[in-house]
């Protein structure tokens, strides 16, 4: 029997021959979409909480979840990782081609930066409670009790700091690569967005078709009848 990549890799091939994600890295892309903006939206509303039990539950839910979305992007990854996204009509543009791989790239690094600082900030707070991945998985307040209370809140500052700055990154970067994906399908009328939709039975694909696709092997000329 092959491994289970290999057979992964060899499943993905159908779909990255037609510029399309997988089915699974769909569901990656959109389930955390959702995720991250529900996040976004909460984290703004919070601060207008009064302080009291429930701004405390409130924290402590957008916590949880931001721990699910660290889960979820290192799983996403490791998928990444394993197969391949398919080669579209963006791979062909350059320099814009390079600043949507980095812009990529930071996507990653805030799935990783925004709920570690946020469990730090979480476990700054005296007492700090466990957090629940997932709303399962009991986790521990980092090792942040024993610290003098000096230190504990330098550590929750410098965590608040990092966290505000990767929020604002994060609402910089979501609309320019929305704006991005939006300009490729209206403007450039390529297969870029078509990609990272789910499948439809028997819908039409884009005119254009994959950039990547090879050309049709010339039909042999018909000899004439002499």
């Amino acid at each position: 029997m092959k491994p289970w990549v290999q057979q992964w890799q060899e499943w993905s091939v159908s779909y990255r021959e037609r510029g399309k994600y997988t089915p699974v890295g769909v569901a990656f892309h959109w389930t955390m979409s959702a995720i991250i903006i529900w996040q976004l939206i909460t984290g703004w509303l919070m601060g207008r909480y009064l302080v009291g039990a429930a701004k405390l539950d409130a924290y402590e839910l957008h916590s949880e979840i931001g721990l699910t979305v660290l889960l979820l992007g290192g799983l996403r990854l490791l998928w990444r990782l394993i197969v391949p996204g398919p080669i579209n009509d963006a791979d062909n543009h350059g320099w814009r081609s390079k600043v949507a791989h980095a812009i990529h790239a930071v996507f990653y690094l805030l799935f990783a930066l925004l709920p570690l600082s946020g469990w730090a900030m979480w476990s700054a707070i005296t007492p700090a409670r466990d957090l629940h991945l997932a709303g399962i998985v009991p986790l521990p307040a980092m090792p942040f009790q024993d610290f003098s209370p000096e230190l504990q809140y330098w550590v929750l500052e410098f965590a608040m700091d990092v966290h505000v700055t990767c929020v604002i990154l994060l609402a910089l970067v979501i609309p320019a690569h929305a704006l991005a994906a939006i300009k490729h399908h209206f403007w450039d009328k390529d297969d870029v967005l078509e990609g990272m939709l789910p499948e439809v039975p028997d819908s039409r694909q884009h005119p254009k078709g994959p950039s990547y696709t090879p050309p049709a092997a010339p039909s042999p000329a018909r000899s004439e009848a002499g």
